[in-house]
């Protein structure tokens, strides 16, 4: 028997949740979310894990969603007193039709000037289309489509399946294209990829190619992650609805792991990477700069010397020579003044005396300043 969803409306006393510095996934330094708990349900959301769901019992997160009333009024507080930088919100999930707090926190954002992230499986935002367009237009924006499969691939309806009562990918590429059509940068987290369901040659090329098809700029992807009792859960939807991959999982994900093995990331990262070039897009996020903002050079550089780090961690160069990279543009991050200016004072001695470059990466910084300078 189909169980019905409860909800329950409270106020928090914070919504914001802040890094030292932004991400080098979607480029976020900030997230607030309107609602716990998701009606989608989709059975591999590690949203179930203890570190993100109140919920002691993981079948709640999809039948028992908890609504952040004063949710707007919390997010205008907050950004009122924090530096201006990418926030990532929005969830369009279907109780959005009614309460509109990912619309209202929306308003929030373009009012104050910060520029948005969004990640969605659903439709629904587009009815939000005008609003977008003017965040895009002041501060900037990026709203990527949650994609694992396409129509056609092997295992579609499985995946289907795993989704749950999340709007079928087709819609999710019309949404695309019509986002993409109203001059909005769009593109697909390709996240998970489930092994023995989507992760096969033919499903990653439906899905960039119709990424493409479709206006996104981007397919950016990952693997699986469980832990404690969404490792639990989702081992259980397998034994009772995909038992013939039991064995694979278990050999993937055996009892304390928490993602599979580096080297089968990498394969598949690599011809993510193979495919997005064939068909004329990235497998990263455009990095979202606002409009007139100083220190906009370092930023690029810093996006640059991620997709670095990102390309040695793919090839499955040493990890400190991975983590040389990530260091430096931390620095690079964190500097206040526009590192041409120290550049241009102190040479390359300047960029190396920056806490976390180091000999291994100067060089090739120096290079970057030089390059992207003289453009």
């Amino acid at each position: 028997m189909n169980r019905r969803t409860e909800f329950t409306l409270y106020q928090p006393k914070s919504i914001l949740n802040k890094s030292k510095r932004a991400d080098h996934w979607f480029w976020t330094r900030y997230s607030a979310y309107p609602y716990i708990g998701c009606q989608h349900g989709c059975h591999f959301c590690y949203c179930r894990e203890e570190k993100y769901a109140p919920y002691d019992d993981p079948l709640e997160f999809a039948h028992h969603i908890k609504v952040k009333q004063n949710a707007p009024a919390l997010l205008r507080r907050a950004l009122n007193r924090t530096p201006v930088d990418v926030v990532f919100t929005g969830d369009y999930q279907p109780l959005e039709r009614i309460h509109q707090l990912s619309r209202k926190m929306l308003e929030v954002c373009l009012e104050l000037g910060f520029p948005v992230f969004i990640l969605e499986r659903s439709p629904l935002v587009l009815r939000d289309l005008n609003l977008l367009q003017e965040i895009q237009q002041k501060s900037n924006l990026v709203v990527a489509f949650s994609i694992i499969s396409a129509p056609g691939s092997p295992g579609y309806e499985h995946v289907n399946e795993m989704e749950n009562l999340a709007p079928p990918s087709v819609k999710r590429f019309d949404a695309m294209e019509k986002l993409a059509a109203a001059g909005i940068t769009t593109g697909t987290c390709m996240m998970p990829i489930l092994p023995g369901l989507c992760d096969s040659d033919e499903n990653l090329s439906n899905v960039i190619r119709q990424t493409a098809g479709h206006g996104g700029q981007f397919v950016i992807a990952s693997g699986l992650t469980l832990a404690d009792k969404q490792r639990t859960y989702f081992f259980d939807i397998l034994q009772s609805r995909f038992h013939d991959l039991m064995n694979l999982y278990e050999r993937l994900y055996p009892i304390g792991s928490y993602a599979a093995r580096e080297d089968q990331w990498s394969r598949l990262g690599k011809r993510v990477r193979e495919l997005c070039d064939q068909n004329g897009i990235r497998d990263r996020v455009p990095r979202p700069i606002i409009p007139g903002d100083k220190r906009a050079f370092n930023k690029r550089l810093v996006e640059e010397m991620a997709d670095r780090s990102y390309s040695l961690e793919l090839s499955g160069a040493p990890a400190g020579r991975v983590w040389d990279w990530r260091k430096a543009a931390w620095a690079v991050e964190d500097l206040e003044q526009d590192i041409r200016l120290v550049h241009s004072a102190m040479g390359r001695k300047g960029i190396l005396s920056m806490d976390g470059v180091s000999e291994n990466t100067v060089d090739e910084i120096v290079q970057m300043i030089t390059s992207r300078s003289a453009t």
